[in-house]
């Protein structure tokens, strides 16, 4: 049961769901640990590996998979499975729509089954589609088939991890799905730490072992799943029978999710499609392109993760709860409670990355293999993401609000448009910035992205903005000036990179001076009038 209560935000009135800040907090907390073992894996294996063409093949290879997984799982499978799986629990109870899941789970299985034998044949194609100057070292080329047809299974394990998680959100159950990307960066983190040694003694290629972590993660990540489903007496039973796959093929749930995953698989396509055209860029780009984009990619998920994809997870099930139930204020209440707490966090993030990337990925992955130079490389990457960071976490909050509401064709056309303007973007910032100029295209997009999709919201009366938004953008400004001015003299003030040979000093140093800037932005914005203890009340 939601319960809905009232309370004064400083001058205007808000609603919210009693539990929604707590169960964004459950998934932030959770995310945050994926994230923090997240930059110790990448640690790992920056310090153990490097930049080089080894590296760009393990990330390209690495990619292709996960270019799948977020098409069928986390991407078109999970926008259409939500709000179908959702509507059918406030519609129709929990046994039509244990009945639904196992059906969809029929369906998955053999659909990823096919997916990953046509995958692991295809895997040459694959890496010229995504690499094709990976050629110019036919070394990393041919490492790069090979990782990409040993960790292809991997969509496998993940998409049937989207389903599970889908069904562990709808019934509130948020700390499971949340807490499975740990083990993948657990394994990961011992493949790179234990593995790869043991490797190179043998003389066998050491990127290898990464390899090895991620289907090793997979596994883990599928298996921890298992145990929850199993308590709420949701897991689901897949079919082997030709009449079960008839069945499932023929439910009415199962064609409406396949409907809406048409045009949503579209609407995913096109920001893959961009991925792809970058990979495929930067892999004609100086060696260590690829590798430096994705170390730079590790450090804005960060922020990207803990506000944009905690508040996404949160709230797509509870709009389309709302939606279903007709209730029409509850759904505005709830877009508003969301855009307002990523202006309030994802902004002074946005700062941190473009006024201090540089201490970031000196201290995080200035060690072993990563040089002077990667540092550098690595942090005008991070800043084009900087660039683009709020307009990134927005699109978690803001595509919700359309796919709830079983509306995926909105959300498609305004990307495909997007990827027309971003690609337009490249032609201008790639020969200026190199690497940097694909990071910054693909934010400056991302802020059109999240603009259009607000304008869309507001237009059809899906969403109509809470009174106090000017007090509350003067707030997070006045607090954010004072920021960028702490974070440049912090920026300046101190030889980052000179300090690489006392670590414990720099890492020491970076975490007073973060604290510090915390402390900054929420005295700022406090002292400026708003009542910080209303975002957190219960």
């Amino acid at each position: 049961m939601v319960v809905v209560v009232g309370s004064q935000w400083g001058s205007w009135g808000y609603t919210h769901p009693v539990s929604l800040i707590k169960s964004a907090s459950t998934v932030s907390l959770w995310t945050l640990m994926s994230r923090i073992t997240g930059l110790v894996r990448e640690l790992l294996i920056a310090a153990t590996f490097g930049a080089s063409a080894m590296t760009d093949a393990f990330n390209v290879a690495f990619r292709i998979p996960n270019l799948f997984r977020r098409l069928f799982a986390e991407g078109a499978f999970s926008q259409a499975f939500v709000p179908v799986l959702a509507a059918s629990k406030a519609r129709h109870g929990d046994d039509a729509t244990h009945l639904l899941v196992d059906r969809v789970a029929t369906l998955l299985a053999w659909v990823l089954l096919a997916t990953c034998v046509v995958g692991v044949l295809l895997a040459p194609v694959l890496v010229w589609a995504m690499a094709s100057g990976l050629q110019k070292d036919p070394r990393g080329y041919d490492a790069a088939v090979f990782m990409t047809r040993f960790m292809f299974p991997y969509i496998g394990f993940m998409s049937m991890v989207a389903l599970s998680s889908g069904v562990l959100n709808t019934w509130r159950r948020f700390a499971v799905p949340a807490a499975t990307p740990v083990l993948l960066n657990i394994a990961m983190i011992f493949a790179a730490w234990l593995l790869a040694p043991w490797l190179r003694e043998r003389g066998i290629e050491p990127i290898y072992a990464l390899g090895v972590g991620v289907i090793a993660g997979g596994v883990l990540q599928l298996g921890v799943q298992i145990p929850a489903l199993l308590r709420m007496g949701m897991l689901p039973h897949i079919g082997i029978r030709l009449a079960a796959i008839r069945q499932a093929w023929q439910d009415p749930g199962t064609r409406r999710i396949g409907k809406l995953m048409l045009p949503a698989l579209l609407g995913v396509s096109v920001a893959q499609i961009s991925l792809l055209i970058n990979t495929q860029i930067a892999s004609h780009l100086p060696t260590g392109s690829v590798s430096w984009l994705t170390y730079a990619d590790r450090l804005m998920e960060f922020p990207t993760a803990m506000l944009g994809v905690a508040l996404g997870v949160v709230l797509m099930p509870q709009l389309a709860g709302a939606r279903a139930t007709g209730d029409a204020a509850r759904y505005s209440s709830l877009l508003d409670w969301g855009l307002r707490i990523v202006v309030l966090l994802s902004v002074p993030c946005a700062i941190g990355l473009l006024t201090f990337a540089k201490p970031l990925v000196a201290v995080l992955y200035h060690y072993g293999a990563f040089t002077e130079t990667d540092v550098q490389q690595t942090t005008v990457a991070l800043m084009g993401w900087g660039a683009g960071l709020v307009g990134i976490v927005a699109i978690k909050v803001l595509a919700p609000g359309f796919y709830a509401s079983q509306d995926i064709k909105t959300p498609v056309r305004i990307a495909v448009v997007v990827l027309i303007i971003t690609q337009l973007l490249n032609i201008v910032l790639v020969p200026l910035f190199k690497h940097a100029g694909l990071s910054l295209s693909i934010g400056l997009g991302a802020m059109i992205n999240a603009g259009w999709l607000l304008i869309g919201l507001i237009r059809r009366g899906s969403y109509r903005p809470e009174p106090g938004w000017g007090l509350f953008l003067v707030q997070v400004l006045a607090g954010s000036a004072l920021l960028v001015i702490y974070l440049l003299w912090a920026a300046q003030a101190f030889a980052w990179i000179d300090l690489r040979s006392e670590s414990l000093k720099r890492i020491g140093l970076l975490s007073l001076l973060m604290a510090g800037a915390v402390v900054l932005y929420l005295g700022s914005v406090w002292a400026a009038g708003l009542n910080l203890r209303q975002f957190l009340r219960r």
